[in-house]
């Protein structure tokens, strides 16, 4: 449980703080594929399908802040520069690895969700 605050409390629960460190549709798959070790940024661009650069750099920027993703740039030209997970970004992926078996166990009962979903809206 989290500390509360009389005044103020920063979360409500646990998992009111770690939604706030891995909010967003991009960053939980950022994580997922920085978990296989240090990644380049086009790897990574090529592995979370979809993304924009923009969204991608942000997201990054946000996790690297957070102290989940270090940077380490190699001062090479070219630019070379990847990703990797923090030990405490490597504790949060040990937590989220529950959640992928939970989704690759029901993918099939989501995908049939989602598709009810869409065709009611």
């Amino acid at each position: 449980m989290a500390k509360e605050n009389s005044e103020n409390p920063r979360f409500i629960c646990g998992l009111h703080a770690t939604l706030h460190v891995i909010s967003g549709k991009w960053k939980p798959l950022i994580l997922f594929f920085l978990d296989k070790g240090p990644t380049r940024y086009g790897e990574l661009k090529r592995s979370v399908r979809g993304v924009s650069d923009k969204m991608l750099i942000q997201q990054l920027k946000e996790l690297e802040s957070d102290g989940i993703v270090q940077r380490t740039d190699y001062g090479e030209i070219p630019l070379r520069v990847d990703y990797s997970l923090t030990p405490f970004g490597a504790s949060l992926v040990q937590a989220m690895e529950p959640l992928c078996g939970w989704g690759e166990e029901h993918e099939e009962d989501i995908a049939a969700a989602m598709d009810r979903r869409k065709t009611s809206l």
